[in-house]
């Protein structure tokens, strides 16, 4: 591992079921626990399934034409069982159309391929999850 493939964000608690994620970057994003509105925890990770989807099929199929619709919906099912909470089901749905004329159809001949190369191979996120990658968690104590 190497400075350069870390990746991380800081949490913050901000209010009750409020809270702040913040980057190495300094960007951050506020979500919530469901009860002041906002994006949920369960909601930012399908949002992460869909915008990394979205950004390597976005590169692939734009150089070929500009987009005149395009959108992913990311679903899943949230479910417990005798381990815990979990999302099952999960499946990513890409509506996208293109302009008339040779570029639009070069980027729809390609989006299919765009996207099963996404997820076989691009997409960090998914392939995470489908790899069942461990978490570890920790606590520093400061006292």
């Amino acid at each position: 591992m190497t400075a350069e493939s870390l990746r991380s964000v800081t949490v913050e608690r901000t209010g009750p079921g409020l809270f702040t994620a913040t980057n190495s970057r300094g960007d951050t994003i506020t979500f919530t626990t469901g009860s002041h509105g906002g994006f949920t925890p369960v909601e930012l990770f399908l949002a992460a399934i869909g915008g990394c989807s979205a950004a390597d099929v976005d590169a692939a199929t734009t150089r070929h034409a500009e987009p005149t619709r395009f959108s992913v919906t990311v679903h899943g099912h949230k479910a417990e069982n005798a381990d815990g909470n979990l999302m099952t089901d999960l499946e990513a749905a890409f509506t996208v159309r293109f302009p008339q004329g040779e570029g639009g159809d070069r980027a729809r001949a390609i989006l299919p391929r765009a996207a099963k190369t996404s997820h076989d191979k691009l997409c960090t996120v998914s392939r995470t999850v489908e790899a069942g990658t461990p978490v570890t968690v920790k606590v520093i104590d400061e006292d």
